[in-house]
């Protein structure tokens, strides 16, 4: 069985949406983008999924994440 995870579930937010609004305002730390959006206050589940979607623009996840730092990004090929 594969794990989808798609959004913030206590607050119905979905990551695609999150970083269409860290992409318009500019926000790069979760703190910058909940001054935009509310997430990420109650069970803070979504916290590192939104901090590695902000660092690789990923808003589809399969994968179990806990609250370690993102990955560093990957260089842009030119």
């Amino acid at each position: 069985m594969t794990v989808r995870i798609v959004r913030c579930e206590c607050f119905h937010q979905e990551f695609v949406e999150l970083k269409r609004i860290a992409d318009e305002t500019g926000a790069t730390t979760l703190e910058e983008l909940q001054e935009h959006a509310e997430f990420g206050i109650s069970c803070r589940l979504c916290n590192p999924y939104v901090r590695r979607m902000l660092v690789t623009g990923e808003t589809v996840f399969t994968e179990l994440l806990d609250d370690a730092p993102p990955p560093e990004p990957k260089p842009k090929v030119k």
